[in-house]
């Protein structure tokens, strides 16, 4: 009995011991983090969001190869991966700057690339690391150029569009940012855009939609008298899978623009717009869903993917203030927005092959106007944000490729996009065998 107490005593000893030294919950409610501990917790929140949104890169990819036909796939890759690569350099460039520093108020910010801090030169008075800062905007910027990527797929040649991708990462986009994220004039009017519906999704969306109308329909796509030939995608399974990427990255987009993590209230609201991001992705698809089934009594597949990621571009523009059932009803609404903007684009005759116009200029309109049913910002300054940033965005983009195609052309002639980009332009085709 004896030897039994003793192993007893040393076995719960260390737990004791452990119990005397950790806080209780009350005590963990009072005591305020060090400086240096909510440094490197909210630094670890932009690199943990950074690395999630550069996923989303592959979704992108994933989503767009998918659904373009099997003879433009490998130009789809190729383009993400460009893409990606010049909005980093190009946000490094010019764009960080212009979007965050010395806009004071304004318009616009300074012109010249970002000056890092030297190794071990860290300001901490900012809470937290300025390269990770810089890393999680950056990768913001990305996604904005994929977003235009998949709407002008399958007939746009490769160089002017990394010229405009470019302009977009480099000029336009840090433009629009400055105005709300760099304490820019919509700032101060209290315009309200958490995480980017409109700064960025819509932001895509409207230079995708100048891109579209210039650039034209794809050829045989529309036919007389309202006409509209299907052209599927080359794989369901990879449309698929980018969407499941998209929404495991958008944990990154919308959680860490929470921009701390150094407080226990600060992880409680991170973890509150991971519930609410999700579930207003799942309102979304089943929205579609449903509505596929009354209206057609079949199911579009690519219809859902889109009505899932519409929800997520709804709740962007405020994904920590709603309640649950607000957030599902945002998250359904944008689903209701892709089953009635997809057909009417087709109607007006602006070939959009991903549906990123319905999905991230649309929804992102209507994630930012719903905000003040949560109590951010008020509707009538909400409106004035979405019209100035569409109209700069919209007017710029198009001045962009106009001056591109006079200049170089923007469209592949009818052999070229008859035979596939995979053929004539990258010289790989995804599927050989075939």
């Amino acid at each position: 009995m004896n030897s039994l107490l003793s192993n007893r005593v040393l076995k719960t000893a260390p737990l004791v011991a452990l119990g005397l030294l950790l806080p209780t919950a009350a005590q963990a409610q009072d005591a305020a983090p060090t400086p240096e501990y909510a440094m490197i917790f909210n630094t670890l929140l932009f690199l943990i969001g950074g690395f999630l949104v550069m996923w989303m890169a592959a979704g992108f990819a994933m989503l767009e190869m998918g659904l373009v036909r099997s003879k433009n796939v490998s130009m789809q890759g190729l383009k993400n991966i460009a893409l990606y690569s010049i909005a980093g350099i190009m946000f490094w460039l010019t764009g960080y700057n212009l979007m965050y520093t010395g806009v004071d108020g304004g318009f616009i910010g300074s012109f010249g690339p970002y000056d890092f801090p030297a190794p071990g030169a860290d300001d901490h008075s900012a809470g937290y690391s300025v390269a990770s800062d810089w890393f999680f905007q950056m990768v913001f910027c990305a996604t904005t150029a994929s977003i235009v990527s998949g709407t002008m797929a399958e007939r746009i040649k490769f160089w002017p569009f990394l010229i405009f991708t470019a302009i977009l990462t480099g000029i336009l986009y840090p433009i629009t940012g400055s105005w709300q994220w760099g304490a820019g004039w919509l700032a101060g009017m209290g315009f309200a855009d958490f995480a980017g519906s409109t700064l960025v999704h819509s932001v895509g969306g409207w230079a995708a939609l100048a891109g579209a109308i210039i650039l034209g329909a794809r050829k045989g796509r529309y036919g007389p008298n309202g006409h509209i030939t299907p052209m599927p995608g080359s794989s369901i399974p990879l449309a698929t899978l980018g969407m499941f990427i998209l929404w495991l990255g958008w944990f990154g987009f919308n959680g860490a623009s929470q921009l701390a993590l150094g407080t226990i209230a600060d992880a409680g609201d991170v973890s509150r717009i991971f519930v609410n991001t999700n579930l207003a992705a799942a309102a979304g698809a089943i929205a579609t869903i449903v509505l596929m089934q009354l209206i057609y009594k079949k199911i579009d597949v690519t219809m859902v993917i889109n009505g899932a990621l519409a929800g997520l571009v709804s709740i962007t523009a405020e994904p920590l203030a709603p309640s649950v059932p607000l957030a599902l009803f945002i998250g359904a609404a944008g689903g209701v927005i892709v089953v009635f903007a997809v057909p009417l684009l087709d109607k007006l005759k602006i070939d959009d092959v991903v549906g990123a116009i319905p999905v991230h200029l649309l929804a992102g309109i209507w994630g930012t106007l719903v905000t003040p049913l949560s109590g951010s910002g008020n509707f009538g300054v909400q409106l004035v944000g979405i019209l100035a940033i569409g109209a700069f965005t919209l007017v710029a983009s198009t001045l962009v490729w106009m001056a591109l195609k006079v200049t170089m052309g923007i469209r592949v002639d009818e052999e070229t996009e008859s035979l596939g980009l995979d053929k004539a332009e990258v010289g790989v085709e995804a599927y050989p065998e075939f």
